[in-house]
């Protein structure tokens, strides 16, 4: 079952789409750089702002400290 918060942004959607799709296509998470050029955002503090709200939110974990961190909530 894919459990997600109703309240998301566009952006935030397109964001755990990304993250789902680079686990399903190679088995790891991408970086915030590889996230950014995804779905067209720069600025790397930009996505960090999106992945605290996904993961304050609960519909991320974040499971370490490197840039290959965060899983979408199951």
């Amino acid at each position: 079952m894919n459990r997600r918060p109703a309240h998301l942004t566009e952006r935030e959607e397109q964001i755990l789409a990304c993250i789902r799709q680079s686990i399903a296509d190679s088995g790891e998470d991408v970086t915030t750089t590889e996230i950014g050029a995804a779905v067209g955002l720069r600025n790397k503090g930009t996505v960090a702002y999106h992945l605290r709200n996904l993961q304050e939110r609960g519909a991320l974990v974040r499971i370490g400290r490197g840039g290959r961190s965060y899983r979408p909530a199951r």
